[in-house]
């Protein structure tokens, strides 16, 4: 279908160069009758001069030969034109044809290229995963070992090829990066390098889709702009450039000029192979993941929709940095493949020796991404990022003068957060079942966390241990009785094992039956214990915890005191639940008030 419309919209062109140029020829043909007539109408007048002198038909011989001599230089002339034009039209429409074949062509050939690469990619993956797993080995370490062999080849092959194609391409490979609790390690630890080291279109092509979707040459807007990339992610990168009309430095997101061209084969090319997993690999269902990423690619291709969901955002968090710290660039302006916003840099979360050489402090660090994802989750109103991986995150020291008074003084740090192209709301109802589980959880209630993981996720109570695991990023014992506890090696190489083993399957069937805004809050929750552990904090979960305790807390407050509501103010019912409510609701607030002092007094006395 697609090379169809693009067939389509060529003959569409030829018609309108030909009916153009014959537009041309008529208006030229028009003019010299005119010049004729004129000519005419001279000679006309001459003879009638004539006629007045001598006799009417002297006059009328004069004419008439005037006439004829006429229809012969007309003739000739038109002859001529009809000659030359019918060379330059040829030739015109052979360099056209040309042209047009050459592209198509080219446009085939890289078809071909994308879609072998794919074909032979997954062909070997599934012949070694066939091999491997119809194998038998004598003891179940041996096993284990070539599993992981294989599956380090297969990733390494897949990151070959998904690095090749670029586009969609590397969006998949950032989901399946940040996916830790689906697959195995081997795949994941593999398609990080797609968190920020991505392929670059050249300065060449940059400047070709300016110029198309701006109408003006690069130097007419800025009058510096740094032809290498600052970096490169899977739809877009980014420059650094100075504005012309007002000096200020920004950041220009310049989305990759081939995506247009290339997505909808490449979609059509992940169902395909997608497809294909599911057939010969039932047992691994991995369609859900070439839904999602049709159903959100489209958005994040038109960067006004990235500007919107930006400014909504940073208006949001505005007033809450003292408890974030976050910043977001402000937008300058947007076109669906450009976006300008205020140039701002910093580390990744996870440098360690720059935040100790800035004096930040990595407990803070922590508590401020908590409340950042805490919020984006349980707020109603407020979207959650969809892509929050540590790529899209950097830590900016702030001095003095920056923090505020020394009365209200502030962090000294942002957290800067990038890639706003795709936000989603989670509903209230799955808000609201969601927070009764994770206090559930603290609570060490397993009824409790059984009933809400069936509201919110469809888990059954088969399914149930497996999904606690997965959740909770512990085992099903730890996860239902002592979670706020610190993770054992031994406890994290046992879970480790498991997944590659027989548990691997049936975390994947599991998962993908579950609603993709789940598997979103999955990712997120696992985001902020990587990155609490990539920190070195001295806090251990608890404190992390706590704090979701808290935004849990509220969510479940709002919803008693909305059910309060329906009875009437006098009742004595409605006061008792009003009080009820609220004391539940602080006790776990006085929890989270009593580790922030702990904590206050522990940075600024150095206890």
């Amino acid at each position: 279908m697609f090379r169809s419309l693009l067939w389509t919209s060529r003959k569409t062109r030829l018609f309108c160069d030909a009916h153009q140029t014959a537009q041309s020829c008529r208006l030229k043909r028009s003019r010299r009758r005119l010049y004729i007539q004129s000519q005419h109408q001279t000679g006309t007048n001459e003879s009638n001069l004539r006629w007045r002198k001598t006799t009417k038909e002297a006059s009328w011989h004069s004419s008439s030969g005037e006439r004829l001599k006429e229809r012969v230089v007309l003739k000739s002339a038109t002859g001529k034109a009809i000659a030359t034009l019918s060379l330059v039209g040829a030739t015109g429409a052979g360099s056209y044809f040309y042209n047009e074949l050459e592209d198509m062509f080219n446009h085939a050939v890289m078809v071909s290229e994308r879609s072998t690469r794919i074909a032979v990619a997954a062909a070997k993956c599934f012949d070694d995963y066939r091999i491997v797993l119809g194998k038998s080995f004598d003891t179940e370490e041996q096993r284990q070992k070539a599993l992981c062999e294989c599956h380090k080849r297969c990733a390494e092959r897949t990151y070959t090829v998904l690095e090749a194609n670029a586009g969609i391409y590397i969006k998949m490979g950032q989901h399946l990066s940040a996916m830790t609790y689906l697959l195995p390690p081997e795949w994941t630890t593999t398609f990080i390098p797609f968190q920020d080291q991505c392929p670059v279109s050249s300065i060449e092509s940059v400047r070709e889709l300016f110029l198309k979707d701006m109408g003006v040459e690069l130097e007419e807007i800025f009058s510096e702009f740094d032809p290498v990339p600052l970096g490169t992610a899977s739809l877009a990168q980014v420059h650094k450039a100075r504005l012309r009309e007002t000096g200020e430095e920004v950041a220009v997101k310049i989305q990759h000029p081939a995506l247009a061209e290339f997505i909808p084969l490449d979609l059509k090319l992940t169902n395909l192979v997608f497809s294909a997993i599911d057939r010969f690999f039932p047992e691994y269902p991995m369609m859900w993941l070439y839904h999602e990423l049709d159903s959100s690619i489209f958005v994040e291709l038109d960067f006004t929709k990235e500007a919107q969901y930006a400014t909504e955002t940073q208006a949001y968090f505005r007033d809450k940095k003292g408890r974030t710290a976050l910043r977001i660039p402000t937008v300058k302006w947007a076109k669906p493949r450009i976006l300008v916003m205020e140039f701002i840099t910093g580390a990744r979360p996870y440098d360690i020796k720059f935040l100790d050489a800035h004096n930040i402090s990595r407990n803070e660090v922590s508590i401020c991404l908590s409340h950042i994802f805490n919020t984006m989750i349980f707020t109603p109103g407020v979207r959650v990022h969809c892509d929050p991986h540590a790529g899209n995150l950097a830590i900016r020291p702030l001095n003095n003068r920056e923090r505020g008074p020394w009365y209200n003084r502030g962090h000294n740090f942002e957290i800067i957060l990038y890639d706003h192209g795709l936000y989603r709301e989670v509903p209230l109802d799955l808000r609201r079942s969601y927070s009764k589980f994770w206090l559930s959880v603290i609570d060490s209630d397993e009824a409790g966390m059984r009933k809400y993981a069936k509201e919110f996720a469809g888990i059954s109570n088969d399914q149930f241990p497996l999904f606690a695991s997965a959740i909770t990023g512990r085992d099903f014992q730890t996860a239902k009785s002592s979670i706020m506890t610190r993770g054992s090696k031994d406890e994290m190489k046992k879970l480790a094992v498991a997944l590659q083993g027989g548990l691997m399957p049936n975390l994947i069937q599991l998962l993908s039956g579950v609603p993709p805004i789940v598997l979103l809050i999955l990712k997120t929750n696992d985001l902020t214990r990587a990155l609490d552990e990539c920190l070195e904090t001295t806090l251990g979960p608890e404190r992390t915890f706590l704090i979701m305790a808290n935004y849990c807390a509220r969510t479940v407050y709002a919803e008693d005191r909305e059910k309060l509501r329906q009875i009437s103010i006098f009742n004595p019912k409605r006061i008792i639940g009003e009080f009820e409510a609220f004391w539940k609701y602080f006790k776990r607030q006085s929890k989270v008030k009593a580790f922030d002092i702990t904590l206050w007094f522990a940075n600024n006395l150095h206890i």
